[in-house]
């Protein structure tokens, strides 16, 4: 079965239960294509959500350090994944696209990404609890227009007036940051500098985001558990000898895997524009965790820059919308002209 044949067979099926559970009526009514649109706009929400209390959890887990949860939470992720794997007869179908790697030079091209998610992973653990909260949401913010920008420059998309505005608002904002503290944070740049290359060689490769993930999880897992008996024991003691920490870590796996679960469903479900409109609920969420519930500062002068950064966000969602109402009015005029 191809991967489209199955996106499609998955949210039929998804679309149906939904419809037989005892939900208000603007959830079962409809066509099948409108619930499942629902039900994908329904996890979207729930993914950004759960991302967010996981940028928030890091706070509730001292003493460990930033360093020390992210340790934690690969080792949890990998064990929540492989046991969803597991449960669901999926790891085989994982594996196999494994085994079909016959050569070092396939494996060294697949794993070349994965320094980048560990990085990327360490980041979201490490910035909340070390003041770089607000930063790293702000590289979040810039990842969508970087991404429009790699597009054009290493896949000759062409970008619309409205995208070259929104790039225009971005960059004008970095450049008053800049100006502003002589500096920019790095955690910024490296989310946005970094993430958008991790995405572009997954899709290179052919990748699916489960196995990129099962790929990144499993070859990190020696290397964490040797960090925890060789460099940080008392992380290790710590943890073992206190049922609390025992239970919010297992939490802490299960969200994670969750929130990634919930968000390639969602990928699967909804149009790449309503998709890629809803996935700037994050870093919203982000930003605001950092300066609330982490405290992390937030200085009046930075509202200027951020604000022409998040005018660029607004233009992309608007050009989102126009594309998205664009294509239902083409989808209307081929469904009268096949009735003619």
């Amino acid at each position: 079965m191809s991967t489209s044949m199955f996106s499609t067979v998955f949210a039929n099926t998804l679309a149906t239960t939904v419809a037989r559970l005892p939900l208000p009526a603007m959830w079962t009514k409809g066509s099948v294509q409108q619930r499942t649109l629902m039900m994908g706009v329904a996890l979207a929400i729930l993914s950004n959500v759960l991302f967010g209390v996981l940028y928030a959890y890091s706070s509730f887990l001292a003493p460990l350090s930033g360093t020390q949860v992210f340790i934690w939470r690969m080792l949890a992720m990998w064990a929540a994944l492989i046991g969803y794997l597991l449960i669901s007869g999926r790891l085989g179908f994982h594996m196999d696209k494994l085994k079909a790697l016959g050569s070092v030079k396939q494996w060294a091209w697949l794993l070349l990404p994965t320094p980048i998610f560990l990085s990327q992973f360490w980041l979201f653990m490490w910035a909340p609890v070390n003041g770089q909260g607000v930063q790293t949401a702000m590289g979040y913010f810039l990842f969508p227009l970087m991404m429009v920008v790699f597009g054009c420059v290493l896949f000759g998309e062409k970008l619309s007036r409205l995208q070259w505005l929104a790039v225009a608002f971005a960059a004008v904002g970095v450049g008053s940051e800049i100006v502003r503290t002589q500096s920019v944070s790095w955690a910024t740049l490296w989310v946005c500098g970094t993430y958008p290359i991790y995405y572009i060689l997954r899709r290179l490769q052919g990748i699916g985001a489960v196995t990129g993930l099962l790929i990144d999880l499993t070859i990190f897992a020696p290397f964490a558990l040797a960090y925890l008996f060789f460099i940080a024991p008392s992380s290790l003691i710590l943890v073992s000898g206190s049922g609390f920490f025992i239970i919010m870590l297992a939490g802490l796996g299960v969200l994670s895997v969750l929130a990634m679960k919930t968000n390639v469903d969602a990928s699967q479900m909804l149009p790449m524009n309503v998709y890629g409109m809803m996935s700037y609920l994050e870093p919203a969420l982000l930003f605001i965790l950092a300066i609330t519930v982490l405290g992390n500062p937030f200085e009046s002068a930075m509202i200027y820059s951020y604000g022409l950064i998040w005018l660029g966000i607004v233009c992309l969602i608007t050009h989102g919308v126009c594309q998205l109402r664009r294509a239902q009015k083409e989808s209307k005029i081929n469904k009268t002209t096949e009735a003619i």
